[in-house]
């Protein structure tokens, strides 16, 4: 970087009141950098750092109908939050690290020092500073910009502008809540610091320039990764998983032709592309004659639609349609997992592939909601993107090629019986599959392990090939972990892969 240049007027138009301007060492070519604050211009670009990637991040929960705000940190970073009408509160996510929920990430794990952070929001702007940090008396020091008074009237200020032409029930609806948030983050300054959980160092950025930020952070000493715990949200893969077990069951214990399950789950498929391609807000599809026979013919038809918050409405004026149930963004997010379990069952039948039993795709007892921890990630190809039921999507090590390791918590403190397991390759780059792993599991939350399944020299034939283990040692666990040894080409690439991972297994209360 050689300076700040004079922003253009096509650059003025966007927000770009600021531009960097870069020469190259080699030949010495100069890169001008607008920083422009215009989501739909940086949406062309998709150029930037943490700024651009918040204010695009935000402006898309807008679009889905949160609440949300865009939080600047004067220490240098930018973030979302959005309102959480299920927690009643305001919920941290940042986009550039992939991260949810876990407001203490800046100061415990980057070891930020923290001075003031601020909520912008079209309904005001707020202090939340205290939100992030559990050493508000050494924060408190370093905030000199003004008095602390100066501070909360200059905001009110702003928020009672901002809030000038709404109705006197919403000001009375959003002084509420923020009265509830000042209780909530004056409590949170005497909060205690959970050291068991492992927060990471930054992970955007070169590893020199994070190095120059001293945001690098320190490696937890007891899982000896730098990503965050993540928690999976997949219980809707798993009730499709159930509802889809249920139409196959069906068809089995009627002995219907393989041409006429074929036809149906090739009926079903074009109902729920339909959906998938309909408008997101009012999400309908008349149903044909075909269509309709599917729910005549099929009683966990339903079911199906349910796990995906869709309704058939059959016996209503007009034509028969299904549509969403109100839940649009559960509809959005499982209408893919719908779409890629049909298109296996299709494939697997039109292949004539079919699975012993306890070995079939789908089938229940699929685990779900649990926390992972992984060695490293891509940000694009985290840990939890092998639980999440879509096939494009993928766990990558960067350098696990010769070792490294997932680990799985069992939710809400319950215990496992695991039965089998199943993996599947990825998209693309054979040479990433897994070859040689052990599975261990823990009764200990870790502290020891046992080996419950080992295997060797296994070759995935295809992209997005499902391999179906069984688990011969019976152990309830409430950890579990895979260590994977090698891939099937370590010495000649350093990373590893994996398409999806899906437990199968008794749950039990600790």
């Amino acid at each position: 970087m050689v300076g700040m240049g004079n922003p253009l007027p096509s650059e003025i138009e966007f927000g770009a009141s600021r531009v960097e301007i870069y020469r190259c060492n080699h030949c010495s070519s100069i890169t001008r950098f607008p920083r422009y604050n215009d989501p739909y211009k940086l949406i062309q670009t998709r150029k930037g750092r943490c700024g651009e990637w918040a204010n695009c991040f935000t402006f898309y929960c807008r679009v889905f109908g949160y609440e949300a705000r865009l939080i600047l940190d004067f220490t240098d970073h930018v973030w979302t939050e959005c309102f959480s009408n299920l927690y009643g509160r305001w919920i941290h996510l940042d986009p550039c690290e992939g991260v949810y929920d876990n407001p203490l990430l800046y100061e415990k794990g980057w070891n930020k020092k923290l001075d003031y952070a601020i909520g912008i929001s079209k309904d005001g702007v707020h202090d939340i500073t205290k939100r992030y940090t559990r050493k508000w008396h050494e924060v408190l020091s370093r905030r000199t910009i003004t008095s602390e008074d100066t501070v909360s009237a200059i905001l009110m200020n702003i928020t009672r502008k901002c809030r000038s032409g709404l109705s006197s029930n919403e000001h009375l609806a959003l002084e509420k809540r923020d009265r509830k948030e000042s209780e909530e983050l004056s409590k949170a300054t005497y909060l205690e610091v959970n050291n068991s959980i492992s927060l990471p160092g930054r992970q955007s950025g070169s590893v020199e320039w994070r190095a120059a930020r001293s945001e690098l952070g320190q490696a937890d000493s007891l899982s000896c990764s730098s990503c965050p715990i993540r928690r999976c949200v997949d219980a809707h893969v798993s009730k499709i998983h159930d509802a889809l077990s249920a139409i196959l069951s069906h068809f089995c214990d009627n002995n219907i032709p393989n041409e006429r399950i074929i036809e149906v789950f090739v009926t079903l498929r074009s109902l729920m592309q339909n959906l998938k391609d309909a408008n997101f807000k009012s999400r309908r599809v008349t149903l044909d004659q075909k269509s309709q026979q599917i729910f005549e013919i099929l009683p966990s038809a339903e079911r199906l639609l349910s796990a995906i918050s869709l309704k058939a409405e059959l016996h209503t004026v007009g034509d028969p349609s299904v549509a969403t149930d109100g839940n649009l963004i559960h509809t959005s997010l499982a209408l893919p997992v719908a779409l890629d379990a049909v298109d296996e069952i299709l494939s697997n039948y039109k292949s004539n592939i079919f699975y012993t039993k306890g070995h079939q795709f789908p089938r229940g007892n699929r685990l779900c909601s649990g926390s992972v921890l992984a060695s490293s990630e891509q940000l694009v190809c985290v840990a939890t993107a092998a639980f999440d039921g879509i096939r494009l999507s993928k766990w990558e090590e960067p350098d696990g090629a010769k070792g490294c390791w997932l680990m799985y918590k069992v939710h809400g403190g319950q215990t496992c019986e695991l039965e089998s397991y199943d993996l599947m390759s990825a998209n693309d780059a054979p040479e990433r599959d897994p070859m040689d792993w052990v599975l261990e599991g823990s009764t200990d939350q870790g502290s020891t392990w046992n080996t419950i399944d080992a295997r060797s020299s296994v070759i995935f034939g295809s992209r997005f090939c499902r391999k179906s283990f069984t688990v011969d040692k019976r152990y309830k666990a409430n950890v579990l972990r895979f260590r994977f040894l090698r891939g099937r080409e370590s010495s000649a690439n350093p990373r590893f892969q994996i398409g999806s991972i899906d437990f199968y297994g008794e749950t039990h209360m600790a």
